[in-house]
């Protein structure tokens, strides 16, 4: 049988094919595999053959990607732990395991655990109900939604006014009437005014640097302030 050679492809998956022509017109093809070994296969076959190798060396570099990506999330942690009360005090016993002079009888994240979760009400589970520019500053009322976020605001606001007295020099001013809670907050410096009206009732209670400080004093059994 004589063959006449049309074309070479290049190989494909270890094997490489070139085009022949036999004395009858139809077209062949050999193939010869790593093992040298040579098969007369029909140019179908080449092209399905041709087809599947490359879908799978299309899925085999997609999969490649995939276990990169993997790979490099295993080896760079993720920067959120779950929820802000879980990785603040993951951020604290981190904190404390870097301090040598750490005294652990004293540590106390239980009570850590209760003030981040009354901060977690006084933020999510009240309504704000009205907020009006009053002389020197801004008149805001609160109501609750949940019994413990009552409670919440009852155990922040016994504190927060002289904490944000101490920072700012603002004076805050708080009355309770039944579950509906009015701030009335001030400045005797005019330039601070509008500032005062812009934070707005969350604003207010964000503002300061003290929290931080205060959260690993309370972790490390310390008391910042009786009442907060």
């Amino acid at each position: 049988m004589k063959l006449k050679s049309l074309s070479e492809t290049p190989t494909v998956g270890g094997m490489k094919f070139s085009t022949f022509k036999l004395k009858h017109g139809v077209r062949e093809a050999l193939c010869f595999n790593e093992g040298g070994v040579m098969k007369i296969v029909s140019p179908l076959f080449i092209i399905l053959f041709m087809l599947t190798t490359r879908v799978y060396a299309t899925d085999f570099e997609h999969d490649s990607a995939h276990n990169k990506t993997n790979a490099s999330l295993t080896d760079s942690p993720l920067t959120e732990a779950g929820n802000d009360t879980f990785g603040t005090i993951q951020e604290v016993i981190r904190k404390l395991n870097r301090d040598s002079e750490v005294d652990w009888s004293k540590v106390n994240l239980e009570v850590l655990r209760k003030h981040l979760l009354d901060m977690n009400d006084m933020t999510t589970n009240i309504e704000v109900i009205s907020q009006r520019a009053v002389d020197r500053g801004v008149r805001i009322r609160v109501r609750p939604t949940t019994l413990r976020s009552e409670s919440a605001l009852d155990r922040v606001f016994s504190a927060h006014p002289a904490q944000l007295k101490s920072e700012t020099g603002w004076e805050m001013l708080v009355q309770k009437n039944e579950q509906m809670y009015t701030l009335t907050v001030t400045s005797g410096k005019p330039t601070e005014v509008d500032k005062i009206r812009g934070l707005g009732y969350i604003g207010l209670m964000a503002s300061g640097s003290h929290h931080q400080s205060h959260h690993l004093m309370m972790a490390k059994g310390e008391t910042p302030h009786h009442n907060h």
